[in-house]
């Protein structure tokens, strides 16, 4: 049924992925599917920001963020499930959207995040533009809690 997963990650609140990855390793193990596991670095070859590092900060910041999603895939993905890592540049839902269609995914699982209760009936921004934009199929996890 499905052949390559793509499980978006955030680095900063690895909480709201385990759920999506969880489900996503669930659906490789019934269906033999290789993860793609990606996280989205905005903005940083900005010409604005670049201004202010020197000229390799960019590179050791992408090797560090590499670095940080194999330790959460090592933690997160069991032995004999593949997978394989993305580090992407730019908008996050572009990001996802395009490497969906790069590495020639089928799924897209993902968290949303949960921002209040009032907005609660509402899916996250990116999770929303993911949706729209998306020519595969997304499932969306609700957040944990």
């Amino acid at each position: 049924m499905y052949k390559h997963i793509l499980v978006p990650v955030d680095l900063n609140d690895e909480s709201f992925a385990d759920k999506a990855v969880e489900h996503a390793v669930w659906l490789a193990g019934q269906t033999g599917a290789t993860l793609h596991l990606l996280t989205a670095l905005p903005g940083i070859h900005n010409s604005m920001v670049q201004s202010y590092f020197p000229e390799d900060a960019a590179q050791k910041m992408k090797q560090d963020v590499r670095n940080n999603l194999k330790a959460f895939a090592e933690r997160s993905v069991p032995q004999g499930v593949a997978y394989d890592l993305s580090v992407a540049e730019g908008k996050p839902y572009k990001a996802i959207v395009k490497t969906a269609d790069k590495l020639g995914c089928d799924l897209i699982v993902m968290p949303s995040h949960k921002r209040s209760k009032a907005n609660k009936l509402i899916i996250g921004s990116v999770a929303s533009k993911v949706l729209e934009q998306s020519k595969v199929n997304v499932l969306i996890m609700k957040p944990q809690g």
